[in-house]
């Protein structure tokens, strides 16, 4: 007997996303610091440009006449003005650009990896929580890489500035460098105590997007019970948290930018004074004064970061839930082929536990070649799970299920989805048409397959009096339930294979419909072998052979007929 573990969920590698993520935009990023290198260079040397003007325009002004020198540095500042403004609109276009394309990388990686995963990723996420992760985390995920670029030359400027004030004079410096700690300790603490809330605030945003969900997928039972109120009520419990992460996020971050602003003036008069000290002793010049309260303001600009920062930290708590979506293993398969055989499918010692409740436990099955076994039960029996495990939809904790004698674990995608077909309760209805919905897989069966497979279905009496026909669109076809499910039964007797599965397939038809159906199930589908999810006491009559699923467990296996004589198989049926 196989067995498997169930790993445990490590903590999610968000640095590695986005470290991914910027090797994906390495190519933009690159372009982008260079940029804003740029730009931050040309930044640095506009007071430098402006100070020495200054001093030729004076001096030219003591002897009378404006200089060759005062008007080359008047155009360098000219110059570097043009050049500034056209690299920060190079930089805008270019960080929206890269923003736009690393989101859109990252939703796609993370979409094909829900749908590599399968039902596991909604088991363990809500459909709305999964949407909100998709949607709003990768957009702030996204910005990430850009940003990061941004970053490199928002330091630049600061440091560059420092230097500068150094070659001005030593002391100037120095006076900057003594209060600047006090600018680094501030954005330490606003990164660390952002992170918590700026993560708290997401998960609570998801919390309340999984909610809607629900309600969204459940709406007519909520209009039917008037139970709007008190449903609009349960999805916006979580408004007042989220309203108070919120809060507390945009307070943190200005306190912090309050606090920045309230030291970096501090710093400058500081610089400006010490300068003015200095042109009194005539050690710097009336130009290097002025450029020395620019590169004052330059370098406190380091406590402007606390917006980038921001950036960054929301990308990290953002990063974050990706990886937890993308820490759910994807599905494995191996290289296997199924030997020449009918569809003998076998359930060996499968236990599986979800929510800390064993579902199946101990199962053991056969479906007989080119037979039919209905698993009948009551609700809660586990009837869903086995049919999903029966077709690896979902592995077992334990135990295996073999095909012709071949696990499925061992068989490779494109083999196992040939031979095993499927049909719901509530199929999925995609495809752009009702044609398409019918052919919907990979690879796509011929026209006149697809049509034979709905008249097999009973679906192409309804399919062809729309004015459309097969070409209708889905959106533009007034389904109901039945129908819907007669389009999930000609999709599965489209695919052929070994085997048919049919978890509860034909609830909503009425009992003329599913007695056609079900002959045609039996009788002329191409699929040798059928496993079928029953709910009435007609399906299971039909079938070669009846298990009894109960609590998990396999009560008892047999033909209905010699069933029905148990009392509580009756029971099961509301009989």
């Amino acid at each position: 007997m196989a067995t498997t573990t169930t790993r445990p969920h490590r903590p999610a590698d968000d640095a590695g996303l986005l470290k991914a993520a910027t090797r994906h935009s390495a190519a933009r990023c690159a372009v982008l610091a260079l940029c804003s290198v740029a730009g931050a260079g040309a930044s640095l040397f506009l007071p430098f440009s402006i100070g020495r003007a200054l001093d030729a325009v004076l001096t030219g002004h003591a002897a009378g006449h404006v200089g060759a020198d005062a008007t080359r540095w008047i155009l360098v500042c000219t110059a570097l003005i043009g050049a500034s403004a056209l690299l920060d609109a190079f930089d805008g276009v270019l960080t929206g650009t890269t923003n736009a394309r690393t989101t859109a990388w990252l939703r796609g990686r993370v979409g094909r990896h829900v749908l590599a995963v399968g039902p596991r990723a909604t088991a363990r996420f809500a459909p709305g929580d999964l949407v909100a992760r998709l949607i709003d985390n990768a957009a702030h995920a996204g910005v990430a890489p850009a940003t990061l670029a941004a970053l490199l030359a928002a330091l630049v400027v600061p440091v560059g500035a420092v230097a500068a004030l150094a070659l001005i004079d030593g002391w100037l410096a120095v006076v900057f460098v003594v209060g600047a700690p006090v600018l680094v300790l501030l954005l330490r603490t606003f990164v660390r105590v952002s992170s918590d809330c700026v993560a708290r605030y997401q998960q609570v945003q998801g919390d309340i997007a999984g909610r809607l969900g629900e309600a969204i997928g459940g709406v007519r039972t909520i209009k039917a019970a008037h139970t709007e109120d008190k449903e609009a009520g349960r999805v916006l419990d979580a408004l007042p948290e989220l309203s108070r992460q919120g809060h507390r996020m945009w307070r943190v971050q200005g306190r912090s930018q309050a606090q920045a602003v309230a030291v970096a003036p501090l710093l400058q008069i500081a610089v400006v004074a010490v300068a003015g000290h200095l042109v009194v002793q005539q050690r710097i010049s009336v130009g290097e004064l002025l450029a020395a309260s620019r590169y004052a303001v330059l370098a406190t600009g380091i406590g402007m970061l606390v917006g980038q920062l921001g950036a960054l930290v929301r990308a990290r708590a953002a990063a974050r839930r990706l990886g937890e979506v993308l820490q759910e293993p994807a599905t494995s398969y191996g290289g296997a082929e199924l030997p020449p055989g009918d569809g003998l499918l076998e359930v060996r010692g499968v236990k599986m536990t979800r929510g800390g409740r064993t579902v199946l436990d101990g199962v053991d099955l056969t479906v007989p070649a080119g037979g039919t076994l209905a698993v009948v039960g009551r609700s809660g029996a586990g009837k869903s799970l086995l049919a999903s495990v029966a077709g690896r939809l979902a592995d077992p904790d334990e135990g295996d299920v073999r095909l012709d004698g071949v696990p499925l674990r061992a068989l490779g995608r494109e083999e196992l989805r040939r031979e095993v077909g499927y049909a719901f309760e509530r199929p999925a209805l995609l495809g752009t048409t009702l044609e398409d919905t019918i052919g919907f897989g990979a690879p796509r069966p011929e026209p006149a397959r697809i049509r034979d497979a709905a008249r097999s279905a009973h679906a192409d009496p309804f399919i062809t009096r729309l004015p459309d026909g097969y070409t209708t669109p889905c959106a533009d076809a007034p389904l109901s339930g039945g129908e819907a499910q007669r389009l999930g039964l000609a999709r599965a007797f489209a695919r052929g294979g070994r085997i048919l599965i049919l978890d509860d397939a034909m609830s909503s038809l009425d009992t003329v419909t599913e007695h056609h159906i079900a002959e045609a199930v039996l009788h002329h589908t191409p699929h040798r072998s059928r496993l079928i999810i029953a709910h009435r006491a007609a399906t299971a009559a039909r079938a070669d052979v009846v298990a009894w699923l109960h609590d998990g467990r396999i009560r008892a296996v047999g033909t209905h007929a010699e069933l029905w004589e148990r009392p509580e198989y009756r029971e099961v049926f509301g009989a």
